[in-house]
Parts: structure tokens; sequence; C-alpha cells
């Protein structure tokens, strides 16, 4: 058996701006990090070398490739000419929350694939395949961040390129002021999951059709690059007020990426003493990311009360074969 482990993440800024719709005319960047909740997927020989076995949210057991329903796994297994496997899936986080999870089974399933034929793929590569199999083969209406977030894994500054080059910066800082950016980042899950495909596909067309919201898609971009200095420069506190400019510009993007349930949630976090904050993902669900100061996150937490909060630490190994 082959198990692979590959982490969730975190975008801080800049997100929307790895749609190729955007960045082929004006170039895009993301600063992210991955954290310590992680996509498992292991494989190995089925019994029957002429069947596949395969186990996610569902379970298939079928004799052809052609015959899988999900559709990324049976493009991965004919990527790769997978034949006669027992596969299965789990995963420390739901999907649909925000956390690039199908990216992250992508970019994990890849990985496992080239260790079960005993190839080998560098991380950069199998970012790279998968935003190709997302993308271009599967047309899902998705950016290019999260591949690279969770095959690289660790604090990056991601550019996307008009020529489809992608340029990945790891963020160097001081240990101490890298672990108390980390303690003073609390999150939080509203308890519901959304589909990202149908908030991206309007995010695009308002991007192209309205030069307001094209612009600011701009200022979110460039908050991108004010961060990666800041940080730079091991000022962790602009991380609240650059969240709380970045959400302000987003709410704008998609009708459906905020709603007066999630407003409210985020004005009582800011009202507690929350410096800036922000939805992850696409919008409509998921998790609520606050950047909070050590002494005020008691008066957070219970302002929050009615919400499960998740703890987690920054990750810096990306995809990994630990099996």
């Amino acid at each position: 058996m082959i198990i692979n482990r590959t982490p969730f993440r975190i975008s801080f800024a800049g997100g929307g701006s790895d749609l190729k719709e955007y960045y082929l005319n004006h170039g895009g960047a993301v600063l992210s990090v991955s954290i310590d909740k992680y996509m498992y997927l292991s494989m190995h020989p089925y019994f029957n070398d002429n069947k596949y076995l395969l186990k996610y949210s569902h379970i298939e057991l079928v004799d052809q490739i052609e015959r899988i329903e999900h559709p990324i796994i049976k493009q991965v297994f004919k990527e790769f000419n997978i034949n006669g496997v027992d596969f299965n899936s789990s995963a420390d986080i739901p999907s649909g929350t925000g956390l690039g999870s199908s990216s992250a089974f992508t970019s994990g399933l890849i990985s496992l694939c080239n260790a079960y034929q005993g190839k080998y793929m560098s991380r950069e590569m199998i970012a790279e395949l998968a935003c190709d199999i997302e993308i271009n083969r599967l047309q899902e209406p998705i950016g290019k961040q999260d591949q690279y977030a969770c095959a690289l894994g660790g604090l990056n500054f991601i550019e996307f390129r008009e020529n489809e080059k992608v340029v990945v910066e790891r963020i160097k800082m001081i240990p101490e002021k890298y672990e108390l950016m980390e303690k003073n980042l609390l999150m939080f899950y509203l308890g519901n999951t959304r589909k990202a495909a149908s908030i991206l596909t309007e995010q695009k067309y308002n991007t192209a059709s309205d030069g307001a919201k094209l612009k600011n898609l701009h200022k979110m971009v460039a908050l991108a690059h004010d961060l990666k200095m800041e940080l730079l420069s091991n000022n962790i506190d602009a991380m609240g007020d650059i969240l709380h400019a970045g959400w302000i510009y987003k709410k704008e993007l998609a009708s459906n990426i905020s709603n007066k349930s999630i407003d409210d949630l985020y004005q009582k976090a800011i009202f507690a003493g929350a410096k800036g904050g922000k939805l992850l993902g696409a919008g409509g669900g998921g998790f609520l990311l606050f950047y909070v100061e050590q002494d005020k996150q008691t008066a957070v937490r219970m302002a929050l009360n009615e919400l499960f909060e998740l703890e987690f630490k920054f990750d810096n190994t990306g995809t990994s074969i630990i099996f």
C-alpha cells in the first residue's frame, strides 16, 4: 500500500487573480499558506486486476477506466494508465469549505500514481499537471493557486503571468514572527459547504464586463504584493488590515460571495477586537479567518461562540508520500 498526504491551504490575498480570464490580461498574484489539515489518499493492487474498487464519498466497483464516475480519478488514472487498484480517500475537513480540497485531491492523486508506478515528479510538475487536468481537460471554472499551494506547501507568494508561467516565491521570516502570526490567526466554521463553480462563473463574467469590479481585483492583487513586502519585513500586524481590505473588495466581485449572516458574524468579530478577516475560498460558506492579537482572542471566541473553531498550524511539506 502507498499513502499520500496533501495539505489544505489558506489564501490571504489576491484570490481570483489566478483565473485565466484575469491573469492572461493583467497578471495575477496570491499569497497563501498550507496548513496541517490534510487529504489522505491510499492505493494498492486490487485482488482482481481487471477491476477498480474506489472508495471516496461514494463507492465504485468498475471494470474499465471509462466507467469511473469520479471525473478527477478517471482523468488521472487515464494519464498514468492505472489498472486493477483498490483506492481510498479520506480527509480532515469536508470538501466545499474554501480550503482547496479539490486541488489537494488532484495533486495528491498525481503524487500517489507516480509513487505507485515508481516514477518521480517534482512538486512544481505535480501542480502544473493538476492545473492542466482540472482547468483544461475537465473544464472546471477554477484558478491555479490551490494546486500550487497544496502541492508545494509552506507560505508562498505565487505569481500568474500573462505567458502562463507560474512563479513561486517562498516567504522567509524570523521564526518567532512566523510562529506568532500562526498563533494570531483564528478560523471558524460556518457549518455549511458550497459549490465554488457558480460563484466563480459569476465572478469571471463580472470582472470581464464591469470595470469597477475589475478595478477591485486589481486592488486585491496589489494587496498580495503589499502583504508579501510586509511579511518579508516581519511586520505581521499588517495582516489584519490587508485581510480586511481584501474582504471588502472581494464581496463586490459577485452577488453570493457573502450574505447578511456572514456579514453579521464578521462584524461581531471586528467589534470584539479582530483586526481583520475574510471568508476563505470562493465565498458563500465554509470558514471565516481572522487576524486577532493574543489579548483579544478570548473576546473574539466569545463573540463567535455559536461557531466551531478549527485550530490549526502551518504546514511546510506539501504533498508527500508518508507510507
